[in-house]
């Protein structure tokens, strides 16, 4: 295992990753554990938050949480919105127009800024492709992986963009699509990313998300959030088309591994960029419940999804009659155009007092490893996924959009971990699948194969920490140091993927841009910017799971 001593080449200046993750809670979370394994392994980290993320962890968390440390130290970017305290998500389409638009000058006078020689690599979220804009400019090698691969062989056929709304409600999305190279042969063009689901050719996100997949085919190395057991034929082609390819998940796990030796690991730890403050009360409850193991329906939908008031009291009354203990979390905007907790059904307080827990944020990764957690009903994004299998939890899904549909479709048919609640949620589904999953109702069977499946997979992805591990020190030894020795040294390229994505819908992927130490990095000088913000600030409005009512309000 290579040490911190080794990859910083004895006296030389440690090497330096500048990481930069697209400005939402799902991406922020994977790209910090990224930036510790990094960190643990020698790297200097300079980790960059946009200026309204910045400020959201300082109220959640405190000034010391971007303080940093020696080696690790955090620095901001403007996002080209308009100046906000919200305590929100911000709307998906609103924040990648921003971000395309806006942040490009900006991150390369922060690059400037570093110094001369400083940077010996970018690690960016694919959807924060100007990184590799920023390293031409500045003449160091670029590089990138097509994600979302299958988009554009849907456009060439005539499939997407849709002809006319009635199709997301006639059937039409039901038709199969077994022909997707290296994905399940039970995929629906349903269960792709949902930014498909549109009729204008312009649609900001599906364009967005195509302009980022077709800047990228140059890589020459992937890194991957997963492990080849869990995905062996998407991997598979993947590797067809890549020369190298590292699977280095799950994450968490790597990040225990890599950290634990080390004599300085407690205080890098500590940091976290949760953008809500976590509640402390979650796990004090869940210990009230140690002796009724597996017995807790833990409810959480990500950082991103938002509902209808009616939606989350069918979600209430569904957990409330299924009789099962519960830890909810209902964020405050949770639901659109109100406070969530305001949006809770009047009676429900007194139909589950005594055996539910309501919280705006929580731990995840330790309330999933708690022992009295038995089933996770989640929005399916990867990084829910991901730790819901290393734990052991199989799950409910109630897909919001992205690629949470695929992950929850290989969820149920490939993985044999989940159930679905079903698009338009009703309270009978949400108690009969509690019921069905955890025992008391239904099919008894399925709940207790599904659960013996999460326990086949918990021990999978255990297993394949060492694989990862040894995959990481490749990648260090063979792409991240291979251009540290001068401006004549072999530079080598690479996407690092899906450190919050999974391989099954080729997205959401990060890249590494590597600087040779000798490249001077010249002052760019900002232009003015004049940013038309389009559709609103903040994720209530936007982007829900477009069935045919929904349509006419994205």
């Amino acid at each position: 295992m290579m040490s911190a001593a080794a990859a910083s080449c004895g006296d030389k200046a440690p090497p330096h990753a500048v990481c930069l993750p697209f400005p939402t809670q799902g991406h922020i979370t994977p790209m910090l554990k990224l930036a510790k394994i990094l960190h643990a392994r020698g790297f200097h980290v300079t980790f960059v938050n946009t200026e309204y993320n910045h400020r959201r962890l300082v109220r959640s968390r405190g000034a010391s949480a971007v303080a940093g440390l020696p080696g690790f130290r955090f620095a901001t970017i403007p996002d080209g919105l308009p100046a906000s305290d919200a305590d929100a998500t911000q709307d998906p389409a609103t924040i990648s127009h921003a971000t395309k638009h806006h942040c490009p000058p900006h991150f390369r006078s922060l690059l400037a800024g570093l110094g001369k020689n400083a940077v010996s690599c970018v690690v960016a979220d694919n959807l924060m492709s100007f990184s590799v804009d920023a390293a031409r400019e500045l003449g160091v090698p670029a590089c990138g992986y097509m994600g979302y691969r299958n988009f554009r062989p849907l456009i060439n056929r005539g499939i997407i963009p849709l002809k006319h709304e009635e199709q997301l409600t006639n059937g039409f999305m039901d038709m199969p699509v077994d022909w997707a190279p290296g994905m399940s042969k039970h995929m629906r063009l349903k269960d792709f990313p949902t930014f498909l689901r549109t009729t204008d050719p312009d649609d900001i996100l599906m364009t967005f998300q195509l302009h980022e997949v077709e800047r990228s085919e140059d890589a020459s190395a992937v890194i991957i959030n997963s492990f080849d057991e869990l995905e062996r034929p998407a991997l598979d082609a993947m590797r067809a088309i890549m020369p190298a390819v590292y699977t280095i998940g799950p994450l968490p796990s790597v990040l225990e591994q890599v950290a634990m030796p080390t004599s300085t690991s407690g205080p890098v730890d500590a940091i976290s960029c949760s953008l809500w403050k976590e509640d402390d009360a979650c796990l004090a409850w869940l210990d009230g419940r140690k002796t009724k193991p597996r017995s807790v329906v833990y409810v959480n939908y990500g950082s991103v999804t938002v509902m209808t008031g009616q939606e989350l009291a069918e979600f209430a009354w569904g957990l409330a009659g299924s009789g099962r203990d519960f830890l909810w979390i209902v964020r405050p905007d949770v639901v659109r155009g109100s406070a969530a907790a305001a949006a809770l059904p009047s009676g429900f307080e007194e139909a589950t007092r005594g055996r539910g827990l309501l919280a705006s944020w929580c731990d995840q990764e330790a309330v999933l490893r708690h022992e009295a957690v038995g089933l996770f009903l989640t929005h399916s994004g990867w990084n829910s996924t991901v730790e819901s299998l290393t734990a052991g939890v199989p799950m409910l899904c109630w897909p919001f959009f992205a690629e949470q549909q695929t992950n929850c479709r290989y969820k149920c048919v490939e993985w044999g971990v989940a159930m679905e609640v079903g698009d338009d949620v009703r309270r009978e589904a949400v108690e009969a699948r509690i019921r069905e999953a955890m025992g008391g109702g239904g099919d008894d069977e399925k709940g207790k194969e599904m659960a013996r499946r999460a326990a086949e997979w918990k021990e999978a992805a255990a297993r394949a920490t060492v694989e990862s591990l040894a995959n990481l020190d490749s990648l260090i030894a063979d792409v991240l140091l291979a251009g540290t020795s001068g401006p004549s040294a072999d530079c080598h390229r690479c996407w690092c993927k899906g450190v919050n994505q999974t391989a099954l819908s080729l997205g959401l992927i990060f890249v590494i841009v590597l600087l040779p130490v000798a490249t001077a990095v010249p002052l760019l000088p900002l232009p003015p910017y004049v940013l038309t913000v389009p559709t609103t600030l903040f994720a209530p409005s936007n982007y829900h799971r477009r069935r045919g009512s929904d349509f006419a309000r994205h």
